[in-house]
């Protein structure tokens, strides 16, 4: 079984396939491709073996990086009819978003997320980000691909953290909309346990995937509703960077969900959480607990670096804070807080809390 839809763009619909069994190691002709290291090795029966082999690191997310790429894109012989393949996860499709659209001013691409995390969230809206020396994600553009192919048997070589990564992304996206599509996660998805089957996979990745649809056909170059898609991303970039990036991206998302839900209780002056948040923050605490020595690797959070890496995230302004938060009643919104020393004790009280408390 496979699910086929359509995500409308101003560059043109491109298609997203959703099943299982879907690899293929060759899928166009004068294909150029870029592929996970790793997923070479452990699916080296799916996935070329003759492509650019990058490890997804962050290190390796740089422009240094997709400069190599292009140069053995060229040297191969690709030309602007020619077609980019990726296969791997947020790491490797930043490199190939980048790539893509640069070469000889833009070719083709399709991508195979072999993540949970890329298959849930980052495989649709044709966003990159890429570090430029100690800024993260501080470079990027908007150049989807023409197809997606979502294979979830890749999920089968994903380790407990990275299963856990996948399912914060999917319940934020799912959290943000105004929607039922919380309510349908947490009926359906909520207490299921690790690895999830095949088919609890293919009815997740449809779910997230059909709700983070709607926000950027709204909202394609990140102006309005689409920002509250950053939630828990401000405190979990700096939980990455201050934890020199031990924690992959979507559990640092969790923990920053968890850390933004209390900024927003500060902010409102509540002491108890709205009955939807309450649902959320019980959720995200029981996912991290899948995680082998999630409390030793949070121990070594350096709160300061944390909190300077806050500071720096970009999308702050010179005289304010943006975050995206809880209101009264449990939903998000994005909010603009002037920065005072007194704020900065606050956030680093929070950082303090998720160090020592935050699975309490």
């Amino acid at each position: 079984m496979s699910v086929i839809f359509k995500v409308e763009a101003s560059s043109g619909p491109y298609q997203v396939q959703i099943g299982a069994g879907l690899q293929k190691k060759s899928t166009k002709e004068s294909s150029f491709s870029i592929v996970d290291e790793l997923v070479a090795k452990l699916w080296s029966k799916s996935v070329p073996q003759d492509g650019f082999f990058v490890q997804a690191t962050e290190q390796n997310k740089t422009l240094e990086t997709s400069a190599q790429i292009i140069e053995a894109m060229r040297s191969k012989g690709i030309q602007r009819g020619s077609h980019l393949e990726a296969f791997g996860g947020g790491i490797i499709q930043d490199l190939a978003t980048i790539s893509a659209s640069l070469y000889m001013r833009g070719i083709d691409w399709t991508y195979y997320p072999t993540t949970l995390l890329g298959m849930v969230d980052s495989c649709i809206g044709g966003k990159s980000s890429i570090n430029v020396g100690r800024y993260k994600n501080i470079a990027g553009n908007f150049y989807p691909p023409k197809e997606i192919i979502i294979d979830v048997e890749f999920c089968k070589t994903l380790t407990p953290s990275e299963q856990v990564a996948g399912l914060c992304e999917a319940i934020k996206i799912c959290y943000a909309a105004k929607t039922d599509s919380f309510d349908q996660y947490i009926k359906n998805f909520s207490d299921i346990s690790l690895p999830l089957s095949s088919e609890q996979l293919l009815g997740l990745v449809e779910l997230s995937l059909l709700t983070k649809k709607t926000f950027i056909e709204e909202d394609e170059f990140d102006h309005g509703p689409r920002l509250l898609l950053n939630f828990g991303h401000t405190f979990g970039h700096a939980i990455e960077a201050a934890t020199n990036f031990s924690i992959t991206h979507g559990v640092a998302v969790g923990m920053g969900m968890l850390a933004e839900i209390r900024m927003g209780m500060l902010l409102n002056k509540n002491n108890e959480l709205p009955e939807r948040a309450k649902h959320l923050d019980s959720y995200i605490r029981g996912l991290l607990q899948n995680i082998p020595d999630m409390v030793n690797t949070i121990q070594n959070l350096d709160v300061a670096l944390a909190l300077e890496a806050f500071k720096s995230d970009k999308k702050h302004t010179n005289q304010s804070y943006v975050i995206v938060a809880l209101d009264q009643q449990g939903y998000l919104e994005r909010t603009s807080i002037p920065v005072t020393d007194d704020l900065n004790r606050v956030i680093l009280g929070i950082f303090e809390w998720v160090k020592k408390d935050f699975l309490l």
